[in-house]
């Protein structure tokens, strides 16, 4: 379709939709943006439906992103409210239901641990997270201070008090204790050493330490390790020593740092932020349990703005709050006015009871640290080109594109001499992975061996039917695989520009020495471009797209080794007798070692491992004997 046919089409359809727009009722509410694919690609609210609407249909003076934005749009859907609140809450709720493309989308930069207990499983043991999933029969400690040695308390909590430490499949597998239980370290619950009630006394004196009560679990291992020098078991004895001036140091820290932080309330967040030229910056500093954990940055391009600053970070704050996060506070200090405060506040009770204000006595200098830190945050950023913003912003110049590319993914094809062929799809959004949108391709394996060409082109046919495109594909490699992707895109009518990404060609030193490819000779290949752009010129730019080629390798080769390795396991399997089709499979998902390693082990070590039978370990042991 030619270029002024299709501009007069989106015209025709802008003008059919400005008509739709009249007829919305002049009342608050949400609206949803539509593509042709009928893909729900913004979603917004406004005190006036029918009016915020038609702005986007009328000849009017727009920003460039709200241009190319209404050149997706092809149809819209409206919800009303009764209020400015209730259309507040529904489209923050709306944007975590859709996550529209260009509705900005804010992302943690950092998760703190937590210690968690599920009462659900069997012989519960202490579980250390990051993100926290909570639930019915669960129980929840923290979070706590990165750097506070968390990990390795919870280590030696569970060998103080013999708990057990193992996976729950490993649990269930066992037919005798394993090493820990005669180290002492361990109940051995899994083979039924301890009673279920003897090990929860265990578990909850173990569970003290983290409950306000740590003096009560200290008391309870000093006495145990004063038994142990009287039986004169005087090794265990300094090993319990050790682990408890351990716990007492963890314990005497966070007693030190709830004295220094004297506040009204023991769980607050505060926020502020820094409005620079070109971006703002968003900090949010944290106390949990009187202690100040940290703080998380934020930042956004001011172009991206759709309404009053205000408004739009309070969306933000909205959305970081409902999605998934992990640890409320009791109060939320912002810089925001009392009834945008009323509005953040009624929309959190979804999710928490948390009070909103503007001023609160005793926060003055958190206040402060949190202003200093957005905007120090956004001099380094800028200062050292790190803006993701910056890199994308570059991508899309060289690309000639009328927006910033938002949506990148980078594909990865992993073979060896033309066995269990895979590929991985990579995706970033705004500069960062995306990992729920992670894919991986089993592929054919072809006559003639390794065929990359033959392989990308059956990955990207496949990839192209789930529609949703990215902003930019990019390719491991030069010309020639551009091209072969070009070629599919034309094939299958998708408009999506293609880069690839290779590095420097460069020619090997005098004797036996080559010279090495230096990581800042990598280079993007542009359809259409007689010179490669060398990424060392954008330093942002260049952080992205070899992070993505580095992760697109990464995960390509997982699946690859995973499969290759049941392949040939699979292909001697058949011969060890006893091993039915139902074992084999159990064991192909289980067995990480090769042939070589397992030969050093003896029966009841296999047995173990894979979850089978004595008797079929045996046979396994004595195939691959047999083979020598």
């Amino acid at each position: 379709m030619g270029d002024k046919v299709k501009t007069e089409r989106i015209e025709k359809t802008q003008q059919d939709l400005l008509e739709k727009a009249k007829g919305l009722p002049t009342k608050p509410g949400c609206y949803l943006m539509k593509n042709r694919e009928g893909v729900v690609i913004y979603v917004g609210k406004a005190k006036n439906l029918r009016s915020r609407v038609s702005s986007y249909f009328q000849s009017s003076a727009k920003s460039a992103k709200t241009e190319v934005l209404v050149g997706h749009i092809r149809d819209f859907e409206f919800l009303r409210t009764d209020t400015d609140t209730e259309a507040f809450v529904l489209e923050n709720n709306l944007i975590k239901k859709h996550s529209p493309k260009y509705n900005i989308r804010l992302r943690d930069d950092k998760s703190y641990p937590y210690v968690m207990v599920d009462y659900n499983r069997p012989f519960p043991r202490l579980q250390y997270v990051r993100r926290v999933k909570r639930g019915e029969g669960k129980e929840v400690f923290g979070p706590f201070v990165t750097g506070s040695r968390i990990s390795e308390v919870l280590r030696v909590l569970t060998k103080s008090f013999g708990l057990r430490d193992c996976t729950l499949r490993e649990f269930h597998s066992r037919k005798e204790p394993c090493i820990l239980y005669q180290m002492k370290q361990c109940s051995a619950p899994c083979v039924a050493k301890i009673s279920a009630e003897d090990y929860q006394r265990s578990l909850q004196l173990a569970l003290d330490f983290f409950r306000g009560e740590a003096e009560s679990s200290l008391e309870f291992l000093r006495q145990k390790m004063l038994r142990l020098a009287e039986e004169e078991s005087f090794e265990h004895a300094a090993m319990l020593r050790d682990q408890i001036e351990l716990l007492e140091e963890f314990q005497a820290k966070a007693l030190q740092q709830n004295a220094e932080l004297e506040l009204s309330s023991p769980n607050v967040d505060v926020v502020a932020y820094h409005q620079g030229e070109t971006e703002v910056d968003m900090a949010i500093y944290l106390v949990r349990n009187g202690l100040l954990l940290g703080h998380k940055n934020f930042h956004l391009p001011l172009i991206e703005v759709e309404d009053e600053l205000d408004e739009s970070l309070l969306n933000f704050l909205m959305q970081y709050y409902l999605n998934g996060h992990d640890s409320f506070p009791q109060k939320l200090v912002t810089p925001f006015t009392k009834k945008q405060n009323m509005m953040l506040e009624q929309g959190l009770k979804e999710v928490a009871n948390i009070q909103v204000v503007s001023r609160s006595k005793g926060l003055s200098n958190l206040v402060k640290l949190a202003q200093d830190q957005a905007r120090e945050h956004q001099r380094f950023r800028m200062s050292s080109e790190e803006s993701s913003y910056v890199g994308l912003n570059r991508l899309g110049q060289l690309l000639e594109m009328r927006e910033r590319p938002r949506v990148l993914e980078c594909f990865d094809v992993a073979v060896f001499q033309g066995s269990s062929p895979t590929a991985a799809q990579i995706v970033f959004h705004e500069g960062k992975a995306l990992k729920s949108a992670y894919r991986h391709y089993h592929l054919k394996e072809l006559p003639e061996g390794n065929n990359d060409f033959a392989m990308m082109k059956e990955m990207l046919t496949r990839r192209i039917q789930h529609g949703d495109f990215p902003d930019v594909f990019i390719v491991d490699g030069g010309k020639g695989q551009v091209s072969v992707f070009q070629a599919v895109l034309k094939d299958l009518e998708v408009d999506v520009p293609v880069v690839g990404l290779a590095k420097a060609k460069t020619e090997s030193a005098k004797g036996d020495y080559k010279k090495e490819i230096s990581r800042s000779e990598e280079r993007l290949i542009i359809p259409g471009r007689s010179n490669p752009y060398f990424l060392n010129k954008c330093r942002s730019l260049f952080k992205i797209l070899v992070s993505m080629r580095d992760e697109a390798h990464r995960f390509s080769r997982r699946l690859h080794h995973k499969q290759e390795g049941k392949r040939v396991m699979g292909s001697w399997l058949d011969q060890v007798p006893g091993i039915g089709p139902k074992t084999k499979q159990q064991i192909l998902y289980s067995l990480e070692h090769s042939k070589e390693e397992l030969k050093e082990m003896d029966a009841r070590e296999i047995s173990e491992l894979l979850s089978i039978r004595t008797e079929q370990a045996k046979n396994i042991l004595a195939y691959l004997n047999s083979l020598n």
